[in-house]
């Protein structure tokens, strides 16, 4: 995975890239107030309500998630000559870069969910539309349309709501000009046949989706990769990215498969979460960013959207903002004791990764010490760095350091990119903690020599490899501090008599 500050900038690229969304336009309603007593009529709660507010539902979510991340779109859609219809086309207006194609049908009623909200809660929604496909004539009049923006468009976004715009014959003759002009092609799937979605690039199903598509079970990672590929094998799609709430979401290709973590720290409304998501996709995977990338940019937008009230969106810089956050606290996901290191390591082992080993006090983190960190990265695929606890450096070094706690130590030590873990150790040396590790590579500065690196003739026993990282002359954490205790003598010396 690339690392997360770089996939922060990897949302640059975003802006300005032109995706082509297809799918069912729906008018969001909600409705607002409080609620203080239960109806004398029946045991429900009676809702003053004190707002109201409308919104871009279904694809045209999809839209506004686009827009919010510096997206062009073209957006083609159907609605009902009415009130809704009317009021939804007033709220694209608003979107100045969208180019849409709303085309109405006096026969259509426009689709309108209306949630009511007490607080964070939400406590009813009702539904209004009138579920069937669209004429062949309007079919053909949104194909027509849709085909001419795909010169101009770099991926195509396909929003299914069932609601009739996205027929059989629209999908196939939609993804057949897209695979032809070699866009990206990411379905929001609906109902349980999707090899409608012959040909699609991906597909983007909630785990409740998956389970009715395939008729599998999908409890645990092994059945949701199962059913996934169950898609991939039977429907003719490349790839299926499962949204899975709380336990994040997993991507599966022919080949490959990929896990990430929900991160959001609070979940106040999951409405809308898949519009992010596919629209993330879409428009990072036509901005030539990679599958794997592209997930994690998708898992970081929907962490901002569920932490919202409503059909939210979520902006490039929030992205950013979330990324970044992230990467602050990654030193907490990557300290750990031994026992889960273990465990880690195991996984790493069986994805055929190389395990390099180094350590140190690292009390003040110096360029020195960043050198030796990036030759010992060089020489493996997963770096784990042994860091001496505060009462270990105590003996090493004097009762006057560690400098700064553990804890801290650990945090900056994590921090660093080429880093992948951190374990903290008691002893004066690592070599229980080497044992145990047992690294391909163990990596010590170039003032050690082979046979006075601690842990060398466990490492050698087993094939592993002992490596001398060349020093970065002038940096001591010992003069430093040296340094910094003359520096601060001339201060007090200076001051003296004022």
């Amino acid at each position: 995975m690339t690392e997360l500050s770089e996939l922060a900038a990897l949302v640059e690229r975003l802006a300005g890239v032109r995706a082509l969304c297809v799918g069912d336009a729906m008018l969001d309603r909600f409705v607002y107030g409080k609620v203080d007593r239960i109806s004398p009529e029946a045991p429900v709660p009676v809702l003053y309500i004190e707002s109201e507010r409308a919104m871009l539902g279904g694809a045209g979510n999809v839209v506004r998630n686009l827009t919010a991340l510096g997206a062009d779109v073209c957006f083609v859609s159907a609605i009902g000559r009415d009130a809704a219809g009317r009021e939804l086309t007033g709220l694209i207006a608003r979107e100045m870069s969208v180019e849409s194609h709303l085309l109405t049908d006096a026969e259509r009623a426009t689709t309108i969910k209306t949630r009511y909200v007490a607080g964070a809660q939400q406590l009813l929604r009702a539904d209004s539309e009138r579920v069937a496909p669209v004429s062949a004539h309007m079919e053909e009049d949104m194909l027509t349309r849709a085909g001419v923006d795909l010169e101009d468009s770099a991926a195509l976004i396909l929003s299914d709501y069932g609601k009739g715009v996205l027929t059989d014959r629209m999908l196939s003759r939609l993804i057949s000009a897209a695979s032809a002009r070699n866009r990206p092609i990411v379905v929001d799937p609906k109902g349980s046949d999707y090899s409608r979605y012959e040909g699609a690039d991906l597909v983007t199903p909630n785990r409740a989706e998956l389970a009715e598509a395939t008729g599998l079970p999908v409890g645990d990672d092994d059945q949701i990769v199962a059913a996934a590929r169950h898609v991939i094998e039977d429907c003719g799609v490349k790839a299926v990215l499962v949204t899975r709430s709380q336990d994040g979401m997993t991507l599966v290709t022919a080949d490959d498969i990929f896990h990430a973590a929900a991160r959001a720290r609070e979940v106040y409304d999951v409405s809308g979460a898949g519009d992010t998501v596919v629209a993330m996709m879409g428009v990072a995977l036509g901005a030539g960013i990679e599958l794997e990338d592209a997930m994690h940019l998708a898992n970081a937008a929907a962490g901002v959207v569920v932490a919202k009230m409503g059909t939210a969106v979520a902006r490039s810089t929030e992205v950013v903002a979330a990324l970044h956050a992230r990467d602050l606290l990654s030193g907490e996901d990557k300290t750990m004791n031994l026992a889960n290191l273990l465990g880690r390591i195991e996984d790493w082992r069986e994805q055929g990764f190389r395990v390099g080993f180094t350590n140190g006090c690292f009390d003040l983190l110096h360029p020195g010490h960043v050198s030796l960190i990036n030759q010992a990265k060089a020489g493996c695929d997963r770096l784990i760095v042994g860091l001496n606890s505060d009462a270990s450096v105590s003996r090493l070094k004097g009762e006057d350091r560690p400098l700064q706690s553990e804890a801290a130590r650990a945090v900056v030590l994590a921090s660093l990119g080429a880093v992948d873990a951190v374990v903290i150790f008691s002893e004066d040396t690592p070599l229980e903690v080497i044992g145990q590790i047992r690294p391909d590579v163990l990596v010590k500065g170039a003032d050690y020599t082979v046979e006075t690196v601690v842990g060398a003739d466990v490492v050698q026993s087993y094939g592993g490899e002992v490596l001398l990282a060349r020093l970065e002359d002038g940096f001591s954490t010992t003069r430093l501090v040296e340094r910094s205790a003359v520096g601060r003598s001339a201060v007090e010396r200076s001051t003296v008599g004022r």
